[in-house]
């Protein structure tokens, strides 16, 4: 064929060619759109997990005090009537002869060490043994759980059990993206948790929960 001929083809095309060349160049471009941002949300979705909270509570973890905590202070002296009372909100109870006392954040064992020194100087026998007679820790489930709100435990909890309590993982939650917050040492760390092989029957480590936690669940990307 001639370039007179070529050139009569290209003049010769059907009306609305341009249009279906730029609609399919423009379907191309958002597919590759399309599948950019899909690979940047499973990116996300399978980014490295948090690395784990520096000593995590377990069942046997030594309990630590806390505001809101019911503690009883027996005497060994019989002058000194025993003491029943409330951690306050600062964290003190006030207490015969010694006065205000810090016992939030401190182990029972602790406290009661520190008001047996406390008391050498105020009584002749300062043996005292402290209890805890009703401990609550309050954790926070928010997120995509069916009942998000705060919840009371009076014994050791999982993870899993609290978000159990919280009515479980909505339709739109992740059960392999559950973010525990907690605040170490003033300063606020968060552990991501994988609890997709509970469901599937698989044994995992359990986490733990303490007072003041605070457990995410994440949206589901499917």
């Amino acid at each position: 064929m001639t370039p007179n001929r070529k050139q009569t083809c290209n003049d010769r095309q059907l009306p609305g060619t341009d249009k279906v060349y730029r609609r399919r160049e423009l379907s191309g471009s958002f597919c590759l759109f399309a599948f950019l941002v899909f690979a940047a949300l499973m990116c996300g979705g399978c980014q490295s997990p948090l690395p784990p909270l520096p000593n995590p509570p377990g069942p046997h973890t030594a309990v630590r005090l806390s505001p809101g905590d019911v503690i009883k202070v027996a005497y060994a002296d019989e002058n000194v009537p025993d003491q029943t009372q409330k951690i306050r909100r600062d964290g003190k109870v006030s207490l015969p002869f010694i006065g205000e006392v810090t016992a939030a954040g401190k182990r029972v064992i602790d406290f009661q060490h520190e008001l047996v020194s406390r008391y050498e100087s105020q009584l002749e026998n300062s043996e005292v043994l402290v209890t805890l007679e009703n401990g609550i820790a309050t954790v926070i489930v928010s997120g995509f759980a069916n009942r998000p709100g705060p919840l009371n435990f009076d014994r050791p909890t999982t993870v899993y059990q609290a978000i159990m309590a919280a009515g479980g993982v909505s339709d739109y939650g992740s059960l392999s993206n559950i973010h525990l917050t907690r605040i170490i040492n003033g300063v606020q760390r968060t552990e991501r948790i994988n609890l997709r092989p509970s469901i599937r029957g698989k044994p995992i480590q359990p986490k733990y929960v303490q007072d003041g936690d605070v457990i995410y669940i994440a949206r589901s990307l499917f």
